[in-house]
């Protein structure tokens, strides 16, 4: 596994480890998943790794009481349950490479984990949505006459319409683009939820408003470019001045923060479209032929329904 910290120089057990050639290339691409993945993975381990050390147990493989101890110390130090679900992912990931049962499977912690639950709980902190006028007074009011303002109102009105994640904006080239009379189709490549690299498509559409609309905004944007292939979203030097380097996930992140405030994420931006959409009468197929969600359950996940004047059924009572 990519970056897996001290638990990868344990070579116990048989597994999928001891592959060599071109098994172990495609052992480690089943294995790592997405690269995002993969480095919270290697940050996770080391950090348990870290904690075996310094309380006398063995990483890999580690026992029920190890983990115990381990996520009891997270939980004290007023880590997430979230948190803890995320570095079990990891230690089971690395026993499972290794071919070694994973502590994370046994019964015992199992109930452990659901009285931290318990006692926590498992409300998470989730990326706000932004409104349909928020999006609209904000994009009206960018310096479209500056190369900085064409772009991020490229980024902000493709982001939202197109329900991208952060890595897909970035990972977009040119060549991926293809505009129709009716609306831009966007090839897609590996995503979060797309690790085989099926073919995959997303649909941008006209909006009446010029100032708003996503594909006019985009072609704004590429005519700055001027080429017809390589990354869509680069970076800028102090000047407006272009450069070829690809736009970093951050960047993302810290430009839907500079213009919507510190409390959204670039995640604002997909959780918006499926609020947005559901909030106008979309049903689900029509939001995860976007979205590319697999179940409608990750859906309602999505929505940012939580306004309890907004949306709620006692307003059709009838009385």
């Amino acid at each position: 596994m990519e970056n897996s910290g001290a638990l990868t120089a344990h070579p116990v057990g048989h597994g999928l480890a001891h592959h060599t050639g071109a098994a172990a290339r495609y052992v480690e691409a089943g294995l790592t998943g997405a690269p995002n993945t993969a480095r919270a993975y290697g940050a996770h381990l080391k950090r348990f790794s870290s904690w075996c050390t310094e309380h006398g147990h063995e990483p890999l493989p580690a026992t029920v009481d190890a983990l115990v101890g381990f996520c009891t110390h997270l939980a004290q130090a007023g880590k997430k349950v979230g948190t803890l679900e995320q570095h079990c992912a990891a230690i089971s990931k690395a026993h499972a490479v290794r071919g070694v049962d994973s502590p994370t499977d046994d019964k015992q912690f199992k109930i452990f984990m659901d009285g931290v639950r318990r006692v926590h709980g498992v409300r998470q902190n989730q990326a706000p949505a932004f409104s349909l006028a928020q999006l609209k007074q904000l994009v009206r009011s960018l310096d479209v006459q500056t190369v900085t303002g064409l772009r991020d109102r490229a980024i902000l009105l493709l982001g939202f319409t197109g329900a991208f994640r952060r890595s897909e904006l970035t990972a977009l080239n040119v060549q991926d683009l293809r505009f129709t009379e009716e609306c831009l189709v966007v090839s897609l490549g590996k995503s979060k939820t797309n690790q085989l690299g099926d073919y995959e498509e997303k649909a941008i559409f006209y909006s009446p408003e010029p100032a708003v609309c996503p594909i006019r905004s985009l072609k704004a944007w590429l005519e700055q470019l001027k080429r017809s292939e390589g990354p869509v979203f680069v970076m800028l030097r102090k000047g407006n001045r272009l450069t070829t380097n690809r736009l970093s996930d951050q960047t993302i992140n810290t430009l839907v923060q500079r213009y919507l405030g510190p409390g959204y994420t670039a995640h604002s931006l997909r959780a918006s479209f499926v609020t947005v959409a559901k909030l106008n009468g979309a049903d689900d197929s029509k939001i995860m032929n976007q979205t590319k969600h697999k179940t409608s359950a990750m859906i309602r996940r999505y929505t940012r329904l939580d306004n309890v004047q907004q949306h709620n059924a006692a307003k059709e009572l009838g009385l």
